[in-house]
């Protein structure tokens, strides 16, 4: 009987099938309105575009700072998620370049998503349940340190400084369709610099 009760327990904590879903198209939605239109995009536009009444985006996300926060953390674990895969990545070269290449995509897309948290009070890195700054710079930090180790990336060359880099190329190249090669050029100008051959 007592099995039972736990499994009563343990079903009833588990979201159901359908909330689940609702849960992944009003992300999905948000990932693909705030790219258009900013961290500002309407909450209703967000659930028409999910197929979903407000009210059922506010059950999952009871505000505007907690939707952000999902979408920011969902963009950081991919951006993250492949560290394995690169470390073990025959050119730690080739492993560090994919990665930067990822980071600035992700820098110029999430500029504004950061700077809606902190208007929204969310300084502290429990609101996300993580701190997203720190997952960075761990990633980083191990593809860096893997390319010096090998000889092949500049033993001078800070974590810190290499992110400020990317972070920089992200911030001074507005999204704008006259020079749209831009990013990229000044990317693999900053990777000639981080390697040593």
């Amino acid at each position: 009987m007592a099995d039972d009760d736990t499994k009563a327990r343990g079903a009833a904590r588990q979201p159901r099938a359908d909330a689940r879903r609702n849960r992944e198209r009003i992300l999905e939605a948000a990932r693909e309105t705030y790219a258009e239109a900013g961290p500002e995009a309407s909450l209703n536009e967000i659930a028409r575009r999910a197929g979903v009444g407000p009210g059922t985006l506010y059950r999952h996300f009871p505000s505007r700072a907690a939707l952000l926060a999902a979408v920011l953390k969902d963009r950081v674990d991919t951006l993250c998620g492949r560290t394995d895969e690169l470390l073990a990545a025959d050119s730690a070269d080739d492993a560090l370049d994919d990665w930067l290449r990822a980071f600035l995509a992700h820098a110029r897309v999430n500029q504004g998503l950061g700077g809606a948290l902190l208007i929204e009070e969310l300084e502290t890195p429990d609101a996300l349940g993580f701190d997203c700054h720190q997952r960075i710079r761990d990633t980083a930090s191990s593809l860096l340190t893997r390319a010096q180790t090998e000889g092949t990336a500049r033993k001078d060359l800070l974590t810190a400084d290499m992110i400020q880099l990317v972070v920089g190329i992200a911030v001074s190249t507005p999204h704008s369709p006259t020079d749209p090669t831009q990013p990229d050029r000044l990317l693999t100008l900053t990777l000639s610099a981080i390697h040593t051959s």
